[in-house]
């Protein structure tokens, strides 16, 4: 069954001549530098924060001041004055721009004068945002994923306690670790994420921007091949799919491609469905990885989440609407297939997992912006992008990529990890077999007691809106909800399965 359907699971379909995997944010630093580079024609970047005083690599004592988002692209347009470089980013509320160093206002600062077109984009229901993360370079290739241009963002695979390139500076301790995933294609993929740009250059400001002219068939495009050398090719001829949030706003229609790719994808799995995500707090996503669960043949679920948000407010709201989707799941669990981890660095920190990933069986990955919550499948404007095998050599690479994704949480090569999964016929047991026995890195999520405020708060997501309707409205919150739900009924029912009941419980709920 193709999971990747036009119009319905997602956007667009296209081919990448290759596709590349990108883990944590060291590498993709250095691979949108490397890229944007060597633009001829335009980089175009819609995003959700946008800080120009991030460095691309780390400050290092006595080897000088490091390279920066904002100069670099500044300076960029100035050396090349035919390279069109529009920054389009969300025009936070102020409270949320305060947590980002206020780096709205040093944005326009830095760009002001130049080239570069900086600007904050509002086009959303109030309480909404732009949560799209998304870098194109000449419509030749593109990244998309769950990564912002921020200080705070920068870490390695290894995750190392206070690794002094995460210093704060002056004195203020170190950032904490952090875990990213970005994906970079190009071919056609890359210009219909050009597309998707130009959609939301023109839903903002009104002006229509061009597509630029492709080669005619047989001639190579003009300038340097623009990816980045630092990336390996995963994928060539890669099938790819983009899936899209966005809430109903004026005269635009809703879209809800990433949560009909997420159920197509919960039904659809055989063996396996791992899943890294900042956030589990969908009442709808709980019911469709309960319904797999519930299965007496069902697939494996792995799911992998921050041990607790860093933010007051997550921890208040998302963190405790995760007890109950944990507690769902845990009860539907009758045989045995469930597990929920949390990573932590070789000191025993915890460690922020901001990347929006899912991988089905050796089938699908897909990376993007969208959080397992309400409010990113039918509030927040959000990009994902999937990548279904289409042979045995694409199979091959996405079972290699987790493999080496997971073993790196564990600190095993992917090889050692791919062995115990073929050895042990799970992945949970394949990582108990390779974690250190003594300081697991990857822990288990443990229930805890809800009290009356952390089930009031959950009850009714606060914090986590399913649209517009609702977003002010918490009471209104269920009906939405049970909308989704019949959705999900649908999906299920088209795969054989059996539908959750008509109406979510309140604790679901």
């Amino acid at each position: 069954m193709v999971l990747l359907v036009p119009k319905s699971t997602c956007w667009r379909t296209a081919r990448a001549d290759r596709a590349g995997l990108i883990v944590d944010v060291e590498q993709y630093y250095a691979a949108a530098r490397d890229a944007m580079a060597k633009a001829e024609r335009s980089i175009h970047l819609l995003g959700w924060a946008l800080d120009p005083d991030t460095p691309f690599a780390p400050v290092v004592p006595g080897q000088g001041e490091p390279e920066r988002w904002g100069p670099f692209l500044r300076d960029l347009s100035a050396r090349k004055p035919g390279v069109d470089i529009r920054l389009l980013v969300w025009k936070s509320a102020l409270p949320i721009a305060a947590t980002q160093n206020f780096f709205l206002h040093r944005a326009r600062q830095c760009f002001k004068g130049s080239r570069v077109a900086f600007r904050l984009d509002g086009s959303i229901p109030m309480g909404a945002c732009h949560h799209q993360k998304v870098i194109i370079v000449d419509d030749r290739l593109a990244f998309c994923g769950g990564c912002d241009v921020g200080p705070d963002r920068w870490d390695t695979p290894l995750h190392h306690d206070d690794d002094p390139r995460r210093a704060k500076g002056k004195g203020k301790g170190f950032f904490e670790c952090r875990h990213e995933t970005m994906a970079v294609v190009d071919g056609e993929a890359a210009r219909d994420l050009g597309q998707l740009f130009r959609n939301r250059w023109e839903r903002s400001s009104g002006e229509i921007l061009l597509a630029p002219v492709e080669p005619a068939q047989g001639e190579a495009a003009e300038g340097p091949d623009p990816w980045p050398p630092g990336v390996p090719v995963a994928l060539r001829n890669a099938f790819v799919g983009l899936a899209r949030s966005e809430p109903k706003w004026r005269h635009h229609p809703e879209v809800r491609e990433t949560e009909r790719l997420h159920l197509a994808s919960i039904a659809a799995a055989q063996t396996l469905i791992y899943m890294e995500n900042q956030y589990f707090a969908s009442p709808i996503m709980a019911e469709a990885l309960a319904a797999r669960l519930e299965q007496p043949e069902g697939p494996e679920i792995v799911l992998l989440s921050t041990q607790h948000s860093p933010s007051w407010f997550d921890q208040m709201t998302m963190d405790r609407t995760r007890l109950l989707f944990l507690k769902r799941l845990r009860e539907a669990d009758r045989y045995g297939r469930l597990t929920a981890v949390c990573p932590v660095t070789p000191g025993g920190r915890s460690i922020i997992v901001h990347s929006k990933l899912s991988i089905i069986d050796d089938q699908l990955v897909r990376i993007g912006s969208a959080n397992l919550n309400n409010r990113s499948t039918g509030f927040d404007t959000e990009c994902d992008l999937a990548i279904e095998a289409k042979d045995a050599a694409d199979r091959a690479a996405i079972a290699g990529f987790r493999a080496a994704l997971v073993g790196h949480w564990i600190a095993q090569p992917g090889e050692a990890l791919a062995a115990a999964l073929a050895a042990q016929g799970s992945l949970a047991r394949a990582i108990k077999a390779l974690d250190d026995p003594g300081r697991p890195r990857l822990q288990p999520i443990e229930p805890k007691p809800i009290g009356r405020f952390a089930s009031f708060i959950a009850t009714y997501h606060l914090g986590d809106p399913a649209g517009p309707k609702d977003s002010w409205a918490p009471w209104l919150r269920r009906w939405e909800l049970r909308k989704q739900l019949r959705r999900l009924s649908v999906e299920l029912k088209r795969h054989g399965l059996e539908p959750p009941p008509s109406d979510l419980s309140p604790e679901t709920v």
